[in-house]
């Protein structure tokens, strides 16, 4: 057991498929946990789970596009738990579509969700973690930005700078003993990924296709990205920092 007793995170878009894994688990190692999402329904049900389990949840509305929102909720999270020792930049937002088909308006959705709010949400809680000279940071990346992905470019393009900000973020902050680790998880089963699949041709013969490409033979769960976010939020992990982790089934080997 991991035991994160005592420690408090928050996990952006925890209130379902990844995140709601991850809000789970970390709830489970006892940790105190914040939902920082948009979806109110299935962030209370996430809420509510934690809860009859014996732990500790809130949810806080946030969009992770806006700093003001997101010091909002930070300064929420601290008056309900205290000073914040976990950040999960899982929040993330995607679609499988040519580059050529594509607009300016969705290259900015891609980037001000997938990069913009990671910079949002650590800006917010970095410098309570210097203070303390201690923290952990997660930021959940994509193999798509490791190997590259058909239908994905912008996508991939904006989880590549959150692997190389991190790297970078990692070295500034080693001083502090605040840790800046990255997962990349593969393709996964999750609602978003039901969605992309639903709403196109393209998505649904890609997709459809990572159970026989992917060496271990199922997509991943949201579970198994849980567990590493787990171990990389734990004491256990106090020397590793600068990381990037796939958890991807074997589907990308770099």
């Amino acid at each position: 057991m991991l035991e994160l007793k005592e420690q408090v995170a928050i996990v952006t878009g925890g209130a379902r498929g990844i995140g709601r894994g991850i809000s789970l688990t970390l709830a489970q190692q006892e940790a105190s946990v914040v939902i920082a999402d948009l979806l109110e329904e299935e962030a209370d049900s996430t809420v509510t789970e934690i809860k009859r389990s014996g732990g500790f949840a809130i949810f806080i509305k946030t969009d992770i596009t806006s700093l003001e929102s997101v010091e909002s909720m930070v300064a929420t999270a601290k008056d309900h738990f205290g000073p914040i020792d976990i950040l999960v930049n899982n929040a993330g937002w995607d679609r499988i579509i040519p580059f050529a088909e594509t607009t300016p308006e969705f290259w900015n959705k891609i980037i001000d969700i997938n990069f913009k709010g990671m910079l949002n949400c650590i800006y917010s809680v970095m410098d309570d973690m210097i203070l303390k000279n201690r923290g952990k940071i997660i930021n959940i990346s994509s193999d798509a930005a490791r190997v590259g992905s058909m239908g994905e470019a912008i996508y991939a393009g904006a989880k590549g700078a959150v692997i190389s900000f991190s790297k970078s973020l990692a070295r500034e902050l080693a001083r502090n003993q605040i840790n800046v680790n990255v997962i990349c998880p593969g393709p996964s089963s999750t609602p978003m990924v039901d969605e992309m699949k639903a709403e196109s041709e393209f998505a649904e013969k890609i997709l459809s296709s990572m159970d026989r490409i992917i060496p271990l033979k199922r997509m991943g769960l949201p579970e198994d990205i849980a567990n590493a976010v787990v171990f990389l939020a734990s004491k256990e992990a106090d020397f590793i920092t600068g990381q990037v982790l796939s958890v991807s089934g074997g589907l990308t080997m770099v």
